[in-house]
């Protein structure tokens, strides 16, 4: 009966943590007023914020993210997923990374640029746990491998770029003027970890849909960089080749997954 009731909150929690975001995400956005996201922080958060920030369109993808979550969120809460084994270990983190998904937005809104890098960056580390929890089992069903691993997995990799975006703009707002003379060496730097970073990721979960979030950034990044301000066909190339052996490691990772399994059964 404890273990019931402890799965009737985490349930309630979860639903609770998704209307949260949603509310957050229509306040923090402008949708109802006040300032849009490209305007905030003195245009920081922008496509023109810094060499690493995406062009606009890259941000459509919040609203498959979105709605994966909000899928999600009905799915975990039916019957029949109440003593899932995997939604008692992932439950209250994947509420967690829904709650900081709407905190970054209002601190976006209201607060200022470095608190909005310490909650992204406590997002990211919060979805990694859930990555990493969520490959201790696998899925029972196709519903469950499409709401859960996949709206997370996107949710995780869209977050590994948006980190380094956020963390970028923040950086070019404080660092010295003659920093500019070498942003372009410091972009493809960071691309470069980026890519040592998301190719061990995507061997070690074995899942496409984070290299495919992430690829998503940095192929927009290229063409913010190609079409917009900063330009630096330098960084925009060392985006396409980063997005593109993500995807290839993605690729490579599954395989590997499903060979594992034909070879376990």
């Amino acid at each position: 009966m404890e273990s019931r009731s402890k799965d009737v909150v985490r349930q309630a929690a979860t639903i609770a943590a998704a209307v949260f975001m949603l509310i957050a995400a229509t306040v923090g956005s402008g949708a109802v007023g006040g300032t849009s996201v490209d305007e905030l922080q003195d245009g920081a958060l922008s496509a023109s914020g810094s060499y690493l920030a995406p062009a606009g369109p890259a941000f459509s993808i919040w609203s498959l993210i979105y709605l994966g979550l909000i899928a999600y969120t009905v799915w975990q809460a039916l019957p029949a997923q109440r003593d899932n084994e995997r939604q008692r270990e992932t439950g209250w983190w994947i509420a967690a990374t829904m709650v900081l998904n709407g905190l970054w937005l209002v601190t976006a809104q209201f607060l200022t640029l470095p608190l909005t890098v310490l909650v992204i960056a406590l997002l990211l580390a919060a979805l990694a746990r859930v990555m990493v929890l969520l490959n201790r089992r696998s899925p029972r069903t196709w519903p469950e491998r499409i709401v859960v691993d996949g709206a997370n997995g996107l949710h995780f990799g869209w977050v590994t770029i948006a980190t380094v975006a956020n963390t970028a703009a923040w950086l070019t707002q404080i660092a010295p003027a003659d920093w500019a003379e070498q942003a372009e060496v410091w972009a493809v730097a960071v691309l470069a970890v980026v890519l040592v970073i998301g190719v061990a990721s995507a061997l070690v979960l074995k899942r496409i849909a984070p290299a495919l979030a992430t690829a998503w950034g940095l192929s927009w990044l290229a063409v913010g960089r190609l079409t917009g301000e900063p330009d630096s066909t330098v960084t925009a190339i060392a985006g396409i080749v980063v997005a593109v052996a993500l995807v290839v490691a993605g690729v490579v990772g599954v395989l590997r997954r499903r060979r594992a399994a034909s070879v376990s059964v």
